[in-house]
């Protein structure tokens, strides 16, 4: 099973480009990210050609999220992050796909910082650390798959200089992810490539594409349930190099589900066995 996350940059302008990527790469499932676009305008029925069933939550102009299937249609379990019911932006979408429960998250930017959308940026990610903590432990494969707004460490970014004041790299905002991945979740590309340079995502300006001066901001973390399962992890950098690219490349993970982990007996069943006579 093959897993991605893409942030397209807006799904209208970009869609010829993940139709390419979709046609050729054929991911099992694909959460995409930054849809910039209301629900009447995603383009379900050219997705459906391709092969896609869509679970979609649009925003105008900015934002919005979707997870794509190619085997079944994606089931819906919820469409918002609980903890803040005033929060109308689209960043989150949460479905069981296949067996596996798929969560979609597009995490706020932060910038600039200081200021009221770094403080925003925040909030969001300890709703999501608070929520995450019962997925972690759930007894169900997950994944946690999105645009996390965070470069977890210096390794992660081509040269941490010029960015020392961007929201990326504070370290509340690094904190947060350590904080998330000390629940158990497993971060797939480090995992499987703990010592070499991957980046997700190149800025247009001063030739960062054309330097390699990238950076890793997308992420697909696995529970302890689904992380045996982990066999490869990538970038599909030559996304990014095509004519009218988004920013991102689409980061993706595959999975052996024959591997999954035992499901764990929960620990009031234990003590009722152990307390029988032997």
């Amino acid at each position: 099973m093959k897993i991605a996350t893409y942030n397209v940059n807006g799904i209208k302008t970009r869609l010829p480009n993940l139709l390419e990527w979709l046609e050729r790469e054929r991911p099992d499932v694909a959460c995409l990210q930054e849809l910039k676009a209301l629900d009447g305008a995603f383009p379900q029925q050219p997705l459906l050609e391709a092969g896609y069933h869509s679970l979609w939550k649009g925003q105008r102009s900015w934002n919005g999220v979707a997870i794509l299937s190619r085997s079944v249609e994606p089931v819906e379990i919820r469409r918002e992050l609980p903890g803040d019911p005033s929060d109308d932006h689209s960043r989150y979408l949460e479905a069981a796909v296949d067996g596996v429960m798929v969560v979609c998250l597009y995490l706020p930017n932060g910038n600039p910082q200081p200021g009221p959308k770094f403080d925003y940026k925040l909030a969001w990610f300890e709703r999501l650390i608070a929520h995450a903590e019962g997925l972690c432990g759930s007894g169900h494969p997950v994944v946690m798959a999105g645009d996390y707004n965070v470069v977890p460490t210096d390794f992660d970014i081509y040269n941490p200089r010029s960015w020392l004041k961007d929201a990326l790299l504070q370290p509340e905002s690094r904190d947060c992810y350590q904080r998330l991945l000390q629940q158990g979740w497993i971060d797939s590309i480090r995992q499987l490539h703990p010592d070499q340079a991957i980046f997700t995502f190149w800025d247009y300006f001063r030739k960062h594409w054309e330097r390699d001066a990238g950076l890793r901001i997308d992420h697909l973390l696995l529970n302890p349930r689904l992380a045996p399962c982990l066999l490869e992890a990538g970038v599909d950098r030559w996304v990014r190099g095509q004519a009218h690219a988004s920013d991102h490349a689409p980061t993706w993970v595959k999975l052996d589900r024959a591997r999954l982990a035992p499901q764990a007996v929960p620990a009031a069943r234990k003590s009722r066995r152990s307390s029988k006579p032997s």
